[in-house]
């Protein structure tokens, strides 16, 4: 089980920080990241972390957005910084773990201009 919080309204330029935990007996996840989905769009990828630390993030997020994670925890953060409207949306947690895709239940992330 996924959950995530850290979501709330902002100023653009203002950051946040989410977080995302894992729960049950899973170890050394594969995989831990970020998507997101707008109102009327499809859900895309913000950004993803590995068990061994690479990083990869989505065009539009690199040089604002960073994604840590605490493996002994199975947590992960998206620290998310110069928020632009165009970040509004859903944040959903995701796991990718020996072929398993699981996802959290959102948390609403709104910048206002």
């Amino acid at each position: 089980q996924l959950q995530a919080s850290g979501g709330g309204l902002v100023q653009a330029g203002e950051s946040l920080r989410l977080s995302c935990g894992a729960s049950g007996r899973i170890f050394n996840i594969n995989y831990m990241g970020w998507y997101r989905q707008a109102p009327g769009k499809q859900r895309d990828p913000v950004a993803m972390i590995s068990n061994l630390g690479s990083t990869i993030y989505g065009d539009s997020v690199k040089g604002r957005f960073a994604i840590s994670r605490d493996s002994v925890k199975n947590m992960v953060y998206l620290q998310m910084n110069s928020l632009k409207p165009e970040d509004t949306a859903v944040y959903y947690c995701n796991v990718l773990h020996d072929g398993k895709t699981y996802w959290g239940q959102g948390t609403l992330v709104t910048v206002s201009s």
